[in-house]
């Protein structure tokens, strides 16, 4: 049986602002997933009619006492790992089967695969910080492996 390439829209530390070129851009993807730094309930729901949605709280969503702090998401056979400050992974992700981690936090938008495990942070998608560009990703999930883009979008 064959597996069909699937899209995980990566999003974080939106702060309460979800803008419109973020919905435009994650628009379509099989999956969207959130990485903390939420803001508002209010960012959750818009995102969950775009598709089906894993969100995770962040060091500001003390209001968030329903979402775990961390995440396990699969999609097309491929296990995805899902916390909100890398630096505080404690399990080593490659012995425990995750093609990728997710992470926010920190704002930078950064791909890299270290052992064969994607680590993906899409940066921020909120108000912009700094000279940061404010940004979201994708994961591109096929039978061979998982592939990230970083998208800077265009505010």
């Amino acid at each position: 049986m064959r597996c069909e390439a699937k899209t995980i829209g990566v999003i974080s530390d939106t702060h309460g602002l979800l803008r419109a070129e973020a919905t435009a851009a994650l628009r379509g993807c099989d999956a969207i997933v959130h990485a903390g730094d939420i803001g508002k309930p209010e960012v959750l729901e818009q995102l969950a009619a775009l598709a089906p949605l894993t969100a995770i709280r962040g060091n500001v969503d003390t209001w968030a006492t329903d979402l775990p702090e961390t995440a396990v998401l699969t999609l097309a056979g491929k296990r995805f790992y899902v916390i909100h400050n890398v630096k505080e992974l404690e399990l080593d992700a490659r012995a425990a089967g995750f093609a990728a981690v997710i992470s926010g936090h920190s704002h930078v938008p950064k791909s890299e695969t270290r052992g064969g495990v994607l680590y993906l942070n899409p940066g921020s998608a909120g108000p912009r910080r700094f000279k940061l560009p404010v940004a979201i990703a994708k994961i591109r999930v096929r039978e061979d492996g998982v592939g990230a883009e970083l998208i800077t979008l265009p505010v």
